[in-house]
């Protein structure tokens, strides 16, 4: 991608195992493995898969929350993956992130507008009371709640109203690139639509580039112009939205679609039902990783883990069966 933001080459993140009576132990809990993708400008991706497969600890790589074990993090032309703290704060301010629980995520022991004004204070943006009092109002107005909501506590708020309050704290810096871990995740179905659309009419409004992470590709449908798929620390497929989901062409991106309720329950589909559990990813299958749940698995796919690679014009796929037909959720897979 030419005018990318952000572009991520061969990230990994190792976390240790240990254990016993002196916690000693040995092994490696593999949760991101040589992941790479790009971000444009203004462009919202679309990160799935299931819980476990790594997506969160991706979304905090790139924002250095996770110090990444190896790779390329370049944010606007400058790796950040090796900065220290001091050389990362101009960044900082460019690159915030919304949590999935928004209660968790709020000090209940601070107003509204305490908790809008912390990151100003933090980065010097606003440097009287009055300023940071006129930037709260506007942000609170950005996520659409009323000015008089800053003097409550966030105990006084339903779930979408916290994380419209999440949302606006993200904003308060005047971030680039916002990073949303399964933002609508904890909310009741029918908020989470209206929180979908704040951030993509707030993409459009601010030009923001956002990295939206979640499990349910057909909320990623609507707000993402591009999906990447990942299964046990791997990306197995980037496309965009819509031909992802019509026409997938990673046997693990049809058994995702092929779980999207549709509205129609005459419309004809096939359900697949992978056998067993994700495998560990202290101990990883040879391989591709998805192949010992995979109806399709050859005896090649032991030997070497297939590379993402493009198959078609801005598609990409790690999978060797390129001879395998298949079709997304609305029409069934096979």
């Amino acid at each position: 991608m030419t005018d990318a933001l952000l572009q991520v080459e061969g990230l990994c993140k190792n976390f240790p195992v240990r254990g016993g009576m002196f916690r000693r132990g040995g092994g490696t809990v593999r949760a991101v493995d040589h992941v790479s993708f790009s971000i444009g400008r203004g462009e919202i991706l679309g990160l799935v898969g299931e819980s476990g497969s790594g997506k969160t600890t991706v979304g905090r790589a790139v924002l250095r929350a996770l110090p990444p074990s190896a790779g390329r993090i370049v944010f606007d032309g400058t790796d950040i993956a090796t900065l220290d703290e001091a050389a990362l704060r101009p960044f900082r301010r460019r690159m915030q992130l919304v949590f999935q629980d928004p209660f968790s995520a709020l000090n209940p022991r601070l107003t509204i507008e305490q908790t809008l004004q912390e990151p100003l204070l933090i980065h010097n943006l606003a440097p009287t009371r009055a300023a940071r009092q006129e930037r709260v109002a506007a942000l609170l107005a950005m996520v659409g709640l009323p000015a008089a909501a800053m003097q409550r506590f966030p105990h006084a708020f339903s779930g979408g109203q916290r994380q419209r309050i999440g949302i606006a704290r993200a904003l308060a810096c005047a971030p680039d690139f916002i990073v949303a871990d399964e933002p609508v995740s904890a909310l009741d179905v029918s908020i989470q639509a209206q929180v979908v659309n704040l951030l993509a009419d707030l993409r459009t409004q601010l030009g923001l580039t956002l990295l939206f992470i979640a499990h349910d590709l057909a909320v990623v449908e609507h707000i993402a112009d591009r999906i990447a798929v990942m299964y046990l620390g791997h990306i197995v497929e980037i496309a965009e939205s819509r031909a992802l989901c019509r026409q997938p062409l990673h046997p693990y991106t049809a058994a995702l679609l092929s779980a999207v309720p549709v509205p129609d329950p005459t419309a004809p589909r096939r359900r697949i039902v992978l056998e067993g559990d994700m495998p560990s990813p202290a101990n990883p299958p040879s391989g591709c990783p998805f192949r010992t749940r995979c109806s399709h698995a050859l005896a090649a796919c032991a030997e070497a883990r297939p590379r993402l690679r493009e198959v078609a014009p801005g598609r990409f796929s790690a999978c060797i069966r390129d001879d395998i037909v298949r079709s997304g959720a609305r029409g069934g897979a096979g």
